[in-house]
């Protein structure tokens, strides 16, 4: 007898998202979670009293109608908490400065034109942006803007994976989280009948089976008539080199790129820097350093400093407590996370076209933040589309 009808590995929210829509479906999943926590990229770093900081993603939007949808469906859209208006500013030469103060404007003005007929398709981020505020903007100021998104340079991504319009849900804040920070929107997904969740469980293969798959977790073998794989590319490849190389070839040569977070918590009246929703450094060695400020607390500030590979925990403290203008004594709490995150270049769609097309038919579905972009929202929907494929394919075969 199987052990569920579907196997989940990875508790993200591509992961969540899958498994909340199958077991919607009438099909009972387990989910194998290797970190003691579900979350993935969502990861809400809690301290006592309640204050939050995020390691991982800081913000959703009303045009996130498929992760709305899932909280509207647990009962969980009372948890929406909308985000306060907070500038971002830049670091030059140990300075902050209005993003404003930096731009060449002549040249801006020049370029901007070019948006009436500039096309994204076949071009990369620094070749479209680049052309619309042009060359010496892009590489001082856009250029660093664009690499604090993904954490990494995108310079070399396609421009149509970066940012994307979708229609708004207008009785939800246009900016928002959730009030136990983002991690809560994986944590309510999980959260429901038809879905039995494993953390601190790591896959370590995946294999044809009797009447489906055997997936070898935690010193077992479980089974399960299909699988749902939501890690990132080169665990994937790893889990399906054996079986699917098919598969795996392709997923091991998709790039990625680590990310290292670390993030602390000060108390309000140890700094003197202004409220804001970010810094982003115009050199140096982070991408940004994210602030909790659009989320007034009466106690606390808390910032995630997204770093550039490489460096010590001591010395990016330092860096930490020169930036925020404190002692490094003042920073109460620290955590630290390290995630890997996909790193797409022109070829990326064709890649993925190619995955969807060996993936037909196999029982075996994929899913992450390197399908349809980066986004929270990315994840969401391609996860509910392998979960539409599923149903289609289970149709087809009588199942």
């Amino acid at each position: 007898m199987a052990d569920a009808d579907i196997i989940v590995i990875g508790g993200g929210i591509s992961g969540a998202s899958f498994a909340f829509h199958a077991a919607k479906a009438g099909r009972s999943v387990r989910l194998l979670e290797r970190e003691g926590r579900v979350g993935g990229c969502l990861h809400t770093h809690r301290v006592e009293g309640g204050f939050w900081v995020e390691l991982g993603a800081h913000t959703a939007y009303n045009s996130y109608r498929g992760l709305l949808a899932m909280l509207e469906e647990r009962g969980a859209l009372g948890e929406v908490l909308a985000r306060e208006k907070a500038p971002f500013r830049l670091m030059c030469d140990g300075q902050v400065r209005r993003i404003g103060q930096e731009l060449r404007v002549l040249e801006l003005l020049a370029s901007a034109p070019r948006i009436l007929w500039a096309k994204k398709a076949g071009r990369t981020v620094r070749e479209y942006y680049g052309g619309l505020v042009g060359a010496r903007n892009y590489q001082r100021v856009f250029g660093p803007l664009f690499a604090a998104v993904p954490s990494q340079p995108a310079d070399d991504f396609p421009a149509e994976m970066l940012f994307k319009s979708r229609k708004r849900r207008k009785d939800i804040a246009r900016s928002f989280t959730l009030r136990g920070g983002l991690s809560t929107a994986v944590e309510t997904a999980v959260k429901g009948p038809g879905i039995a969740v494993e953390s601190g469980v790591e896959v370590v293969a995946v294999r044809r089976g009797s009447g489906g798959f055997v997936v070898t977790a935690g010193g077992r073998e479980l089974s399960a008539r299909n699988v749902a794989l939501a890690v990132p590319p080169p665990a994937a490849a790893k889990l399906l080199a054996a079986s699917f190389p098919e598969l795996a070839v392709p997923l091991a040569g998709l790039r990625s790129a680590t990310v290292e977070t670390v993030g602390v918590v000060v108390r309000k009246e140890a700094l003197q820097l202004e409220r804001v929703a970010g810094l982003i450094p115009l050199d140096g060695n982070f991408f940004s350093a994210v602030s909790r400020d659009p989320l007034t607390d009466a106690t606390y500030r808390g910032f995630a400093f997204h770093f550039k590979p490489g460096g010590s925990q001591a010395s990016r403290l330092e860096v930490i407590a020169g930036v925020l203008g404190v002692a490094q004594a003042k920073l109460e709490h620290v955590a630290e996370r390290q995630v890997v995150l996909p790193s797409p270049v022109l070829g990326h769609a064709e890649t993925v076209a190619a995955l969807d097309k060996v993936l037909t038919g196999t029982g075996l579905f994929l899913t992450g933040n390197y399908f349809d972009g980066l986004s929270i929202e990315d994840c969401v929907s391609r996860s509910a589309r392998e979960v539409e494929r599923l149903l289609a394919e289970a149709a087809t075969s009588g199942q």
